[in-house]
């Protein structure tokens, strides 16, 4: 997989993909990361990428040709299955999209910034909205960040174990269950005694009637009941 980020900001997205579970999958080809600093694609001597707003209010907007000019470069190299803008206002992330996108071959992902991108990007350039929550960051980078990770810990070869991403939360719409290590008695805290047994049916049962109590208390609506 290979993932364009446009950004004003590359300083700030460079971290997240220098360490741990997203570095070790780049550095084992699993996946491509490319920043794009968008100004550079910026206009005149100053690299100018907003504006005003039309019919006047609070907040620049960035334009519309410096975001047109960098994606037609990528598109140049190569087929992009979305171009994802990152917006307060999007669709919100949740695990069954983020298995859909990491299907995907190559993608782009727009990160706004100010009042946003001028409508027009959104209406002919970009071709998915994606919120991280109902909330507003100073910018899409942690949002671009938060939807790498989300991702890329479902390719191939990127966990050590690969069934684990399938037992994390939101997989089939439940909550993960309980999990617990050693010592198996703390301070007269002791791990279920079922978790001991070494009977594998008897404890995926225990684990799939625990996910679902789980749910039924803290999240409920991923029921739909």
């Amino acid at each position: 997989m290979r993932i364009d980020i446009i950004t004003l900001l590359p300083e700030l997205l460079r971290s997240p993909f220098e360490a741990s579970i997203l570095k070790r999958a780049i550095d084992n080809g699993v996946v491509e990361i490319h920043l794009h600093d968008l100004r550079k694609y910026g206009l005149g001597n100053y690299r100018q990428v907003d504006d005003y707003q039309f019919g006047g209010g609070a907040g620049m907007v960035i334009m519309i040709e410096p975001i047109d000019n960098c994606i037609s470069d990528l598109k140049k190299e190569r087929h992009y299955d979305d171009v994802i803008y990152l917006t307060p206002d999007g669709q919100t992330l949740n695990q069954a999209m983020a298995n859909e996108l990491s299907l995907k071959e190559n993608l782009i992902l727009l990160c706004g910034h100010y009042k946003g991108v001028d409508q027009r990007v959104r209406d002919h350039l970009v071709t998915k909205e994606i919120s991280i929550g109902d909330y507003v960051l100073s910018g899409g980078e942690l949002g671009a960040a938060v939807l790498c990770d989300t991702v890329i810990r479902l390719l191939p070869g990127v966990l050590n174990d690969e069934t684990s991403a399938l037992t994390d939360s939101f997989q089939d719409n439940l909550l993960a269950p309980p999990v617990y290590t050693r010592p198996a008695k703390y301070k007269g805290l002791e791990v279920p005694e079922i978790l001991l047994s070494g009977n594998t049916p008897k404890i995926e049962a225990w684990r799939e009637q625990k996910a679902h109590e789980r749910t039924v208390e803290k999240r409920p609506d991923l029921l739909g009941e």
